[in-house]
């Protein structure tokens, strides 16, 4: 039995994928192993989002060819797709895939073994308009399972290499959506995370048929789903259809990524961001209305070209009137290949790693203001696995609806369920809670909850 070995980097997109090149691969015959084991191909998804995800691309390739130089050494991903010439440069690559036609890897990998000559898969990503169906029906993971439902992003932000390494925004077809949604529900999950590059841009390259349709369609055809969240949705694609629909749902859970990267107008300007900060404030205005005790996370980019201390105290002003739960905070970071990594006025690394500090305490502080609304309450928690940190015995971590991570007293066969839980301790980065009682699949109980 041949044995594949993978390495991903980068996002959850990515990780998605693996899963999915792993399918493929398990239906002609292979066993999978770590990677760190000796193996005949290995896969190494790449990462191109910053200059260091090229690099750990480069050095992870060159691990997997020591660890065996006759392995056939195959590389897929954003920074193949971006510089496949680069990556054919270092000996010992046998075969290169960008961010399509991954199912033809594994004819690529038989037609090398035979002819013993590098092969260059990747084409033009920016010709592409049809989305590539690549199914994963399970995942290791088993409490949550991401269901990709978009592929590409048409924004060019100044700061981003990601249309050129995924091409342009292009839709899932709902049936398959659906299909895809009900095959996870099937083998046991309960969540669905759905996600993409540009998630909440689904359905912008369709007719007649848009994000707010999709997450209709979810609820109404898919049996047994109990939560549906969207991984990350900008602000100018929460149209007003989209909060009714989330507001009417009933699986639909309160947490949204709403990607900010600056609060401030001019800022947002320099990045070729589609928005200003007073329609963004009014868009979380209008989903708190629907949805109290929602959570909004974010990014953050700190130090982007030119930002003033004027600029960046709007953004920190403007992220703590909205009272974000948590943010992710990224100091600006060239990438080369975009405008704003030739744009004058680079800001100083120390101005930036301050204001990153800054940021961060506000997000801490933040974090622990939006959980200690929901001190003895009682919530809804899927444990996921074990709590490692101080060593005690049946502590198990999991997440509600509105994304608090909580540390309770549970068991192994609780791992993947619906459990109410007591928040006794709100915290960040986790509250600590009270096991109450375990959700039960039958249907009385949907009645119960659908009158909540």
């Amino acid at each position: 039995m041949p044995s594949v070995a993978f390495h991903t980097l980068g996002c959850k997109v990515n990780h998605y994928e693996t899963e999915a090149i792993w399918q493929l691969f398990k239906s002609r015959g292979y066993e999978r192993v770590e990677f760190e084991s000796t193996s005949d191909v290995y896969v190494i998804n790449t990462c191109t989002v910053t200059n260091t995800g090229d690099k750990k691309s480069r050095q992870v390739i060159r691990r997997a060819i020591r660890k065996n130089p006759d392995a056939v050494i195959c590389v897929t991903g954003c920074y193949a797709q971006t510089s496949p010439a680069e990556i054919m440069a270092i000996p010992g690559v046998d075969v290169v895939v960008g961010t399509q036609d991954r199912v033809k890897m594994l004819d690529y990998i038989e037609q090398y073994k035979e002819e013993r000559q590098p092969i260059n898969g990747v084409g033009n990503i920016m010709k592409n308009r049809v989305y590539e169906e690549l199914d994963v029906p399970a995942f290791t993971d088993r409490t949550r399972a991401s269901l990709k439902i978009q592929e590409g992003c048409n924004n060019f932000c100044t700061f981003c290499i990601i249309p050129w390494a995924r091409g342009l925004m292009r839709s899932r077809d709902p049936k398959e959506v659906v299909r895809q949604a009900q095959q996870l529900v099937d083998a046991g999950y309960k969540e669905i995370v759905l996600t993409g590059i540009h998630t909440g841009g689904y359905g912008e390259d369709m007719k007649d048929y848009n994000l707010a349709q999709l997450l209709r369609d979810i609820e109404k055809n898919v049996k047994g789903v109990k939560r549906l969240r969207i991984s990350s949705i900008e602000a100018s694609q929460l149209s007003d259809e989209v909060i009714e629909v989330i507001d009417q749902s009933n699986i639909v859970v309160r947490h949204l990524h709403v990607p900010l990267q600056s609060g401030s107008n001019t800022v947002l300007k320099r990045m070729r961001r589609k928005y200003t900060m007073e329609f963004f404030g009014e868009r979380l205005n209008m989903l708190k209305k629907a949805l109290p005790g929602l959570a909004v996370t974010s990014d953050v980019i700190v130090g982007f070209p030119g930002e003033t201390e004027e600029e960046f105290m709007e953004t920190y002003n403007f992220i703590k009137e909205h009272k974000f739960s948590e943010l992710h905070v990224f100091p600006y970071s060239k990438r080369t290949g975009t405008p704003a990594a030739r744009m004058d006025d680079q800001v100083d690394e120390e101005i930036k790693n301050e204001r990153v500090h800054r940021l961060i305490n506000l997000s801490d502080q933040l974090a622990k203001e939006y959980a200690s609304q929901f001190e003895d309450e009682v919530l809804e928690v899927i444990p996921e696995e074990p709590f490692k940190e101080d060593g005690s015995e049946d502590l198990y971590v999991g997440y509600t609806d509105n994304y608090l991570k909580v540390v309770f007293p549970a068991s192994e066969d609780m791992i993947g369920k619906l459990v109410k839980v007591k928040i006794t301790k709100a915290g960040y980065p986790y509250n600590e809670g009270q096991f109450v009682r375990v959700m039960e699949d039958h249907h009385i109980e949907d009645e119960e909850s659908h009158a909540v």
